[in-house]
């Protein structure tokens, strides 16, 4: 049984986010603007079937789903 990849884009967008605490922060990194970020971050929310922040007032936080994501993916090296 084959499994579908991830989307990378949103994947690399929520990673920037996770790290940096931040959806301006990583749209700043990645040279998009904050809506983008927040739309990737989406895209890959809907395709797992789990939130991976809480969006709060004045930023986000990891939720434990998203919290497990990011430590998985702490594993691999960057690029």
């Amino acid at each position: 049984m084959s499994h579908p990849l991830l989307p990378l884009n949103p994947l690399r967008a929520f990673e920037v986010a996770a790290r940096l605490r931040s959806l301006t922060r990583a749209a700043d990194e990645l040279h998009v603007s904050q809506v983008a970020v927040s739309r990737q971050v989406k895209v890959l929310e809907d395709y797992l079937g789990v939130a991976l922040f809480n969006r709060l007032h004045r930023g986000i936080e990891l939720t434990q789903e998203g919290a497990e994501l990011y430590a998985g993916l702490k594993r691999f090296p960057r690029a």
